[in-house]
């Protein structure tokens, strides 16, 4: 006679059968999908050959003021460590006439050379396509949004403060490369100072997000003194950073800067990882600095063309980001930014990578897929339809497998 564990078995043994099939093609593609710790080998490789290059020493290699130093910023240089054709040289070239382009050594290490199709590559290398004019400079209207230099306010308890146009890589989908100008220039101290006088005067304002650019390309000083400045207002309660750096230059996440950080909680930064190559061992140790600090991190993927516009690869990306304490937010639809129409994506893309998640991963790795209302009219949430149907009386879903159930909607 069998238990009644063994009838329970036989009774719903298919239903565990039926979750393993549910991902199934993920368990089998997901070693494919390298994340940059599991090509870790292929990278030191390529390290080694940019060190050479540039005569550079290891203690150099891990200060991020020779990295920013050193940044690629001739075609040439490019194509040598790359191994690209005197065409494909020629038309970084042509984009460069138009769009600047840098990318630190660190960056450029983790493409993969042999990979034309590398999403890393993709997001730093200069494209032909760049010539394209479809779309705006500004599609977001933040110059129609800015009521003191600086400033961004779309919303009526929170604004953003930009505070340079600098950053470790200038990546080619950049909604703000119209401020990429030919030279790199901070926001100075009295620029930064009439904006935060504006949150000072502005009492409803509790949140508030210092970028650029990248916030943590200014210096240490400079970084704190924002800091102490904003905490002496009252009504600020909570201050963010948005920063590329731990994926682009993460040796900018120094103990220094960390310290400064953790002085001034609650303190929140925003990071970019949108390919899984991008999760490095360095990105890895930087992300972990922060999250020792007690600093919560939150990544914003920006969805993007031959990047990340696959189920697989993000799913791959959230559950990797996970283990190094970052926390999937936002997926952001791509932004109709000139020059980048070749990043562009349709709806149903990032709707159909937002049905794969639930239900197929942990919560905590779906993040809020979001469209950009143009304009500055803000941030809508999109979501796959779970709700068919709403009355007096009941309610009729969908569950993340395609079952359809009902819940009572009726007080009695």
């Amino acid at each position: 006679m069998g238990t009644v564990y063994d009838v329970y078995r036989e009774n719903n043994g298919n239903r565990f059968e039926e979750l393993k099939r549910s991902i199934e093609t993920y368990e089998q593609v997901k070693g494919t999908i390298k994340t940059g710790l599991e090509d870790r080998e292929k990278i030191a490789r390529q390290k080694a050959r940019i060190m050479e290059r540039l005569g550079a020493t290891e203690e150099q290699w891990k200060d991020y003021r020779w990295q920013l130093k050193n940044r690629f910023t001739r075609a040439e240089d490019i194509a040598e460590m790359l191994g690209l054709s005197a065409e494909e040289t020629d038309r970084i070239k042509a984009v460069g006439e138009r769009y600047r382009f840098a990318i630190s050594p660190y960056y450029l290490s983790v493409i993969d050379p042999d990979n034309p199709s590398c999403g890393v590559r993709r997001q730093a290398i200069p494209s032909f396509d760049e010539l394209n004019d479809q779309g705006e400079l500004d599609p977001m209207d933040e110059a129609g949004w800015t009521p003191e230099e600086l400033i961004t306010r779309r919303y009526p308890d929170r604004l953003i403060i930009k505070v340079t146009n600098i950053c470790g890589m200038y990546c080619r989908f950049c909604q703000r490369r119209r401020m990429i100008g030919e030279h790199d220039a901070h926001a100075d101290r009295e620029q930064i100072g009439k904006a935060i006088d504006y949150v000072r005067k502005n009492k409803e304002i509790r949140d508030v997000l210092i970028t650029g650019g990248d916030a943590f390309m200014h210096d240490d000083a400079t970084i704190e003194w924002m800091l102490e400045e904003l905490r002496s207002i009252p009504h600020v309660e909570i201050i963010r950073f948005g920063t590329r750096a731990p994926v682009t230059l993460p040796q900018r996440i120094t103990d220094s800067l960390v310290n400064i950080l953790k002085k001034y909680h609650p303190i929140y930064v925003n990071t970019h990882f949108n390919n899984p190559r991008e999760i490095t061992e360095e990105s890895k140790a930087a992300c972990e600095k922060l999250a020792n600090a007690g600093i919560p991190l939150g990544n914003q993927m920006v969805l993007l063309n031959g990047v990340n516009n696959d189920k697989y690869v993000v799913c791959k990306l959230n559950q990797a980001l996970l283990t190094i304490r970052v926390k999937p937010y936002y997926i952001f639809h791509p932004k109709t930014v000139k020059g980048t129409s070749h990043f562009w994506v349709r709806v149903e893309e990032g709707l159909e990578i937002m049905d794969y998640l639930r239900g197929r991963t942990s919560g905590m790795a779906v993040p809020t897929y979001i469209v950009n209302g143009p304009k500055g009219l803000g941030k809508t949430p999109i979501l796959p339809n779970y709700l068919c149907y709403i009355g007096k009386d009941k309610a009729v879903f969908r569950s993340w497998q395609g079952k359809v159930f009902t819940i009572q909607n009726e007080i009695r």
